[in-house]
This record gives structure tokens, sequence and C-alpha cells, in this order.
């Protein structure tokens, strides 16, 4: 009797063993096809190819800067009178169905840039940062995602930005060099992709990259290839699918020639969601279209530091995605809609050491205006005029809402009562600023980068005492959002290499 049970037990042992044995190595090799930096292999090919495709990137939107907007909108709204939070109010894009995390680094760095990463959301493929749509080798180019569903299904193809249109993330939709600064050859590159619709900032060096040796005007020779180029909002207002290819330049430019921080736009002044909202008119056909819209001045905000125009370009990006939801509901079945960030920008962090466990999130709505147009407007003419420190904090106050304990205020709003050591700051920023002098040793890098000493210091006086901080003024290596909506969303859930991106939408269109 013992040695038939002894024997019967040994059997369904060596039966375990086996079944564990095959499970694991089915397992583990599943594991492997997924790890981050290879493809994973999908179920696209059995799903319907959606024939429109909405693809949202953030530039340098991670999931900080997705909390920071959805906490700020949700101290802006807390009841005042209450001392229980309510909490944040979420982003429309963070309601879709669909949430996954996308790991960024290039081949160069944890920390990638724009070029390197835009490539591998657009291609596939890991790269240099710096290189767009190139190997490390620079001699093989890559094509685009945008270029085969223009080639291979006809779709019709729409690349908006906030930023200026030759940039890295927008050229990485059409463009292959070996390096993002090539301007004038990516802008050549852009008329010749016979894309159907442009929209954003203007481009860089319109007339070449060396001013000593002048080339023939971009914008002229997208004119002689058929492209209509459009300067104000009456002429871009009145386009339509009728007029044929189209390149919108913004009317109201800012710094760099781009379009304007959201926190600036004037009454009636375009913003990113009335370019998706015009592009949608002018692509939609039967065949199909895709679209990438990019926020590109989140980016330049975190890299300024400047967590007010952040959130607000962040909320700004959410605001064109709805004009996708509500092209979407109308089309359920044929429509995908996706979001994502290139990399993470700033080292942006809810919680600061000053603030300990508090947040005043609400101190950011006393932000009237970006650095960048504070510079402008404000800096440079206190740069000529040498204008007094007592009168620079009076426009301090009325545009970041930061005030002296000898304001008459002071009492009202506690929060915003500059410290004796946030004052004495502001006013060795101050002085540097007036001088005219910029950053040189690793101490003045580290309290203001390469921007004006006076600007950064009073954002990260304002971010500091609302509960923001920064650590960099570059790119980070966190993972970014991937939020999906529509036809084949599911394919975008998980934790996966930015490259899978790209992968997901070949196999889901079915383009190789």
């Amino acid at each position: 009797m013992m040695n038939k049970t002894f024997k019967r037990v040994i059997a369904c042992v060596i039966t375990g063993l086996f079944l564990l044995s095959f499970v694991f190595t089915n397992d583990f090799s599943s594991v492997k096809s997924t790890a981050a930096g290879s493809k994973k292999e999908t179920q696209a090919t059995s799903l319907k190819a959606p024939k429109y495709v909405f693809m949202f990137i953030g530039d340098g939107m991670s999931f900080p800067q997705i909390q920071a907007a959805s906490d700020y909108l949700g101290a802006v709204s807390q009841d005042k009178s209450s001392k229980i939070l309510s909490g944040n109010k979420y982003l429309n894009f963070t309601k879709f169905p669909v949430a996954g995390s996308a790991v960024t680094y290039d081949s160069t760095s944890f920390c990638p840039d724009s070029a390197s990463t835009a490539t591998a959301l657009s291609t596939g493929h890991k790269t240099y940062s710096g290189t767009i749509n190139m190997d490390e080798t620079m001699t093989t180019s890559y094509e685009t995602i945008s270029e085969k569903l223009k080639k291979q299904l006809g779709y019709k193809i729409g690349v908006i930005s906030t930023v200026n249109l030759n940039h890295a993330t927008p050229a990485a939709y059409y463009a292959h060099q070996a390096s993002r600064n090539n301007y004038y050859a990516i802008g050549l590159e852009m008329i010749q992709s016979g894309f159907d619709y442009f929209a954003g900032g203007a481009l860089k060096n319109p007339t070449g990259d060396n001013k000593d040796v002048p080339q023939k005007n971009l914008y002229d020779l997208a004119k002689e290839k058929g492209y209509k180029v459009i300067n104000t909002q009456k002429d871009a207002g009145k386009l339509t699918a009728a007029d044929g290819k189209a390149i919108i330049i913004g009317e109201t430019l800012a710094d760099s020639d781009s379009l304007s921080y959201s926190n600036d736009t004037k009454n009636g002044e375009w913003e990113l969601k009335d370019y998706v909202k015009k592009g949608i008119d002018v692509l939609d056909n039967k065949k199909g279209f895709f679209m990438m819209i990019e926020g590109g001045k989140i980016d330049w905000a975190c890299h300024a530091n400047d967590a007010g125009s952040t959130i607000s370009d962040t909320i700004a990006l959410d605001e064109a995605v709805t004009e996708a939801v509500t092209f979407y509901k109308k089309h359920p079945s044929e429509t995908l809609i996706i979001v994502t960030g290139d990399h993470e920008t700033g080292g942006l962090t809810i919680g600061y050491a000053g603030t300990e466990y508090n947040t005043f999130l609400d101190n950011l709505s006393n932000q009237k205006l970006s650095y960048a147009k504070f510079d402008s407007d404000y800096v440079k003419k206190y740069k000529d005029k040498k204008t007094l420190f007592a009168d620079v904090l009076t426009d301090i106050k009325n545009n970041f809402g930061l005030i002296t304990d000898t304001d008459p205020s002071a009492k009202a709003y506690p929060n915003l009562v500059l410290t004796s050591y946030e004052y004495n700051k502001l006013k060795a920023a101050y002085d540097m600023t007036i001088s005219g002098k910029l950053a040189k040793s690793q101490e003045e890098y580290i309290l203001y980068g390469s921007y004006e000493p006076l600007t950064v210091t009073i954002t990260h006086i304002l971010n500091n005492k609302s509960g923001i901080g920064f650590t960099s003024y570059a790119h980070t290596g966190l993972p970014v959002g991937v939020f999906a909506q529509g036809q084949g969303a599911d394919l975008f859930t998980g934790y996966y290499d930015n490259t899978q991106i790209y992968y997901n939408l070949a196999d889901l269109l079915k383009v190789k």
C-alpha cells in the first residue's frame, strides 16, 4: 500500500514539475518579448483598423505635469469655507478607458531629447539624442508612421504644434536628419512630404541656417509645391478641404516665433484646440487621416521652471484633445485617440521642503503671464532704464501675486508674503539681471540656469510657496503616460518601451 501511494506521489510531482517547467518557459519567453526595447507581439492583426487617428504629444509632459494641472484645477475650485480637501479635477484625457506607461531612454541617455524620443514614437527605432529618424551611424533613414499611411493607405496627414513647425517633435513625423538643428533642410523635407495640413509656429531659419549664405525662402518654395500659406486667423477660418494642401502660421507669434503660451493669449487668439478643430475640417475624408498634435510649450515652460505656464499649457492640450473626442463621438468605431509625452522635462514635483506636507496650488492663479512674456514686456525695460527694485516689486505683485510683509494685503494673503530669505534671493537675482550677467559658476547655474535671474527666481519662489519643485532645467528619465480611447485602444495598456507605441499603430493600421 505504501509503495503504491509513494509511486503515485512521485508521478504527480514529476507531472507537476513538467507542467510548471512548460508554463515557466512559455511565460519567460513572453516576458522577454515584451521587455523594454523590444517589440511586443500584439493582437492588432485581428482588429479593424481605425480610419481616423489622433496622436497627441505633450512635449515634456509626464505624470507630474498631468497631476499638477489636475490638482491645480481642484485647488482653484475648492470651497474656501471648507477645511476638507475636495481633491483634484481629472483632465479629460485621463478619463480615457485605457492607460499605460512608456519608458523613454534613447541611445544616448536615460534623460533623452525630443528628436530621439519622437523618432521612437514615429518609427519604432531608438537613436541618439539630437537625431531625427536616422540610425546611430547617421547613414540609415527610418520611414515614419505618417509617411507610411500617406504612401500605403492614402490617408491625409496633419501636423500641428505650438512651437516651430520644423522643431524636433513635428519634424520627426516627416523629416530625416542627422541633426535636429538642420532647420532649413527639415523645412525642405516638410514641403516635400506632400502632407496635407501643417499648423503652428513659424518655420525656423526660413532663408537658411547660415545667414551669410541665404537660400530661397521656404514659404516661397512651399507655394511653388502647391501649398496655400496662411498667416492670418481670418484666412485660416476660411480654409476648407477644397483649398488643398495648407500651411497655417499663427498670426500672433511669441518667443522664438512660437504660438503664445496659453496664459498669454488674448481674447479671440487661436490656441491649439482651434488648429485641431480646423484640421478636422480640412482632413476629414472617406479614406482616413492621421493627425499629430504637439503641445510643445509644456516643455519650454518646464525648462524654465515655470509651473504656472506648464499647467496652463497642459490644460490647453487637454482642451485640444476634447476637440478630437467630439469627433470620436460621431465616429466611435473608426477613431483612435492617443495622448502621451515624449519625455519629462524639469523634474517637476508636487511637494516642496518649505511647505512640508502642505500645498497651496491656488497661489499659481496669481500668475498672469508666462516667464517669456515677463522677460519681453518687463525685464527688457528694467535693463534699459535701470528700474528701481521697489518698482520691480510692484510689477511682481501685479503679475505674480508675491508681496512683502509691509504690503497692506499681507494679512489677507499670508501664503504669498515673501520671507526675508526669499526677499534676499529676489534682490540678488534683480541685481544680477540689471548687471546684464548670466549664470557662469555652478552655484549661479543651479539658481538660474540659462534664464534671466530675476524671472526664474520669481517663478521658483511662487512655485515653492505653492508646493511645487523642479530639479532640473533639462529633461529627466521618468516614464510617460499613455492614454487611449477608441478603435484599438486596448493595445496601449501596460508598461512598455516607447517604441511599442509605433509598433501598435503600425500593426493596427496594417502598414509595413
